[in-house]
């Protein structure tokens, strides 16, 4: 009997314990958001900087993939925010648009 009642005292301890932390990483989660937006934005307007120089010297995605190595999905995420190229490909991009890869990072807003 003893035993019965400290197993199911311990289930309840824990499960406790498990709220908890569910709770704070809640919270966590959600005083997270400016940062989170905040991130989302940059990587919108890396993807603009990008095809706006692609556009610019008259380039298709598939023509940057080729010259960078990668996918035209690649080039395409790049565009659309949905993740960053590489510091490689970054240099890459802005050697092959012509210009500095400071200029490039230069030309993203906040």
């Amino acid at each position: 009997m003893y035993y019965a009642t400290l197993c199911l005292f311990m289930i309840l301890i824990i499960t406790v314990l498990i709220i908890v932390l569910i709770i704070k990483a809640l919270r966590k989660y959600i005083n997270s958001k400016p940062a989170r937006e905040e991130k989302n934005q940059n990587a919108r307007n890396l993807g603009e900087v990008i095809r706006a120089y692609r556009t610019e010297n008259k380039m298709t995605q598939e023509f940057v993939a080729e010259q960078l190595g990668v996918s035209r999905q690649a080039v395409s995420k790049w565009e659309s925010g949905a993740s960053d190229p590489s510091t490689t490909n970054l240099i890459a991009l802005a050697k092959l648009f012509k210009i500095d890869p400071e200029e490039l990072i230069r030309s993203i807003t906040y």
